[in-house]
C-alpha cells in the first residue's frame, strides 16, 4: 500500500511539474501522500544545581583569629552543606576565595587577590586557606566585592544558590568603589551579599556593615574572631581516623595530576590535624561525603563519574602499580578499590552519626555561638530556603 501511495504521489508530482500547479492538483497530492508525523526528540541536558560560595576574607594584621577560624571550620561547613538537597537531589558545592586588606598585595589592585576561583576541589580549597597570612593594610570592601563580580563565573542557572560572604573589621565605606554600587551589581547576577563584622554588633552597624547586608538581601552577622573554638572529643574519633588512613589507600592517582594531588591530599590531612585533632576528624567525615570528588586525578572517581575510559588511558598516564596490567586487570583493580572506598565511607558516616549524638549531649546551648561557621551556616540555610533547598 505504501508503494502504491508513493507511486501515485510521484505521478502527480510529474504531471504538476509539466503543466503547473492548480488547487485541485494540490488537493489530490495531499490525499495521495500518506500523512507522516515526524517526531523530533529533544535531548535535554540535565543541569545539576550548585551552591556557589565566595569567601572574601580580610587578611590585615588584626585578622589572625578570622583566618584561624576559616581554617578550623571549613570542614564543618562542608559537612553541613553535604546534607543539602534541591529538587530532591544533592547539589554540587563550589567555593571561591579572596583576600583583601593586606600590604603584601598590589596597591594598584586595591590590596586584593583572588586566591582561588570557584572550585569543587576540597583539598585545593583547604590548601589555599592554609596559605593565607596576615599583614597590615587598607581594607576596601566595595572594591573586593566588585572584583569578585568581575572575575568569577557565577553562571546563569536560576536554581543555583549564589552567596557572597565578606568578613572584616574596618568601616565598610573605605576605598574608591562605592559598596552600594558593587552590591547592586551583585544583585543583578542573583548573588546574595552577606556581611560578617569581626567585632561588636553596634560598631558594625555604624561602620555600615549592616547596611551592606540589607542592600545585598543577605544577613548581617558579627563574630568574636579572637575567641578560642572549643571542640568536643568523642569515643569515635580514633576509629574515624583509622578509617581515614584506609580511605586514602583507595585513591589511584592517574595522569599529570595524580602524584601531585595524592601528595596534596595527605598534606591537607596534616594541615587539619595541625589546627586540632577534631578538625582532622571533621575533614575525614567530609571525605566520606558526596562533595569530596576527585575525578581529575583519582581513577576510581573518574571511572565512576564517566570522566575517563580505561582503554583510552596511555601507559604513561597510569600509576606505577598498573602500568603493566591489562585492561581487564585494571578494571578489576579499580572496581575493588571503589567497593572498598564505599564500605569505608559508610563506616565513617555511621561513626559520625554516633559522634554527633555524643557531641549534642555534651554541648550546652549553641544558639548564642558567635563563630564563623555558625554565621555562615545560619545564613546559607535561611537563604537556601528561598530557592527550595532543604536539609
Amino acid at each position: 500500500m505504501k508503494k502504491l501511495n508513493l507511486f501515485l504521489a510521484s505521478a502527480l508530482l510529474l504531471t504538476m511539474s509539466c503543466k503547473g500547479n492548480s488547487k485541485n492538483d494540490t488537493a489530490l497530492l495531499e490525499d495521495a501522500v500518506p500523512k507522516t508525523v515526524i517526531e523530533t526528540t529533544v535531548l535535554e541536558t540535565k543541569t545539576t544545581n550548585t551552591i556557589k560560595v565566595a569567601l572574601l576574607l580580610d587578611t590585615s594584621n588584626s585578622m589572625d583569629g578570622l583566618i584561624h577560624q576559616a581554617k578550623a571550620q571549613l570542614w564543618e561547613i562542608v559537612n553541613e552543606l553535604s546534607y543539602a538537597k534541591c529538587d530532591n537531589e544533592k547539589p554540587n558545592l563550589e567555593i571561591a576565595l579572596y583576600e583583601y586588606g593586606n600590604d603584601n598585595l598590589s596597591s594598584e589592585e586595591g590590596f586584593i587577590r583572588q586566591v582561588l576561583a570557584f572550585s569543587s576541589d576540597l583539598d585545593e580549597i583547604s590548601e589555599k586557606l592554609f596559605s593565607l597570612t596576615t599583614r597590615g593594610g587598607s581594607e576596601f570592601c566595595g572594591h573586593v566585592i566588585q572584583t569578585s563580580m568581575d572575575q568569577l563565573n557565577w553562571g546563569d542557572n536560576d536554581k543555583d544558590l549564589k552567596l557572597l560572604f565578606i568578613a572584616g573589621n574596618e568601616p565598610f565605606t573605605q576605598g574608591r568603589i562605592n559598596y552600594k554600587d558593587a552590591i547592586t551589581n551583585a544583585l543583578e547576577k542573583d548573588v546574595v551579599v552577606n556581611t560578617i563584622f569581626c567585632g561588636g554588633y553596634e560598631q558594625g552597624i555604624s561602620g555600615m556593615w549592616k547596611d551592606g547586608a540589607v542592600i545585598g538581601k543577605g544577613d548581617y552577622m558579627t563574630i568574636a574572631h579572637t575567641q578560642n573554638i572549643v571542640h568536643v572529643k568523642t569515643p569515635y574519633d580514633q576509629q574515624i581516623m583509622q578509617y581515614n588512613t584506609k580511605l586514602n589507600k583507595t585513591y589511584v592517582g592517574y595522569g599529570n595530576l595524580g602524584t601531585v594531588n595524592t601528595i596534596r591530599q595527605s598534606a591537607q590531612d596534616v594541615n587539619a590535624i595541625s589546627v586540632d585533632e577534631e578538625i582532622a576528624v571533621e575533614r575525614a567525615v567530609s571525605k566520606s561525603s558526596s562533595l569530596y570528588q576527585n575525578s581529575s586525578w583519582d581513577l576510581v572517581d573518574a571511572v565512576e563519574n564517566d570522566k575517563v575510559k580505561i582503554e583510552e588511558l596511555s601507559k604513561a598516564e597510569l600509576p606505577k602499580e598498573l602500568k603493566n596490567k591489562s585492561k581487564e586487570e585494571i578494571t578489576a583493580y579499580v572496581k575493588k578499590q571503589s567497593e572498598a572506598r564505599k564500605e569505608i565511607q559508610g563506616k565513617i558516616r555511621e561513626l559520625d552519626a554516633k559522634r554527633k549524638s555524643y557531641i549534642k549531649l555534651q554541648k550546652k546551648d549553641d544558639s548564642k555561638k558567635s563563630d564563623l561557621e555558625s554565621a555562615i551556616i545560619k545564613a546559607i540555610k535561611t537563604q537556601a530556603a528561598r530557592k527550595g533547598y532543604v536539609w
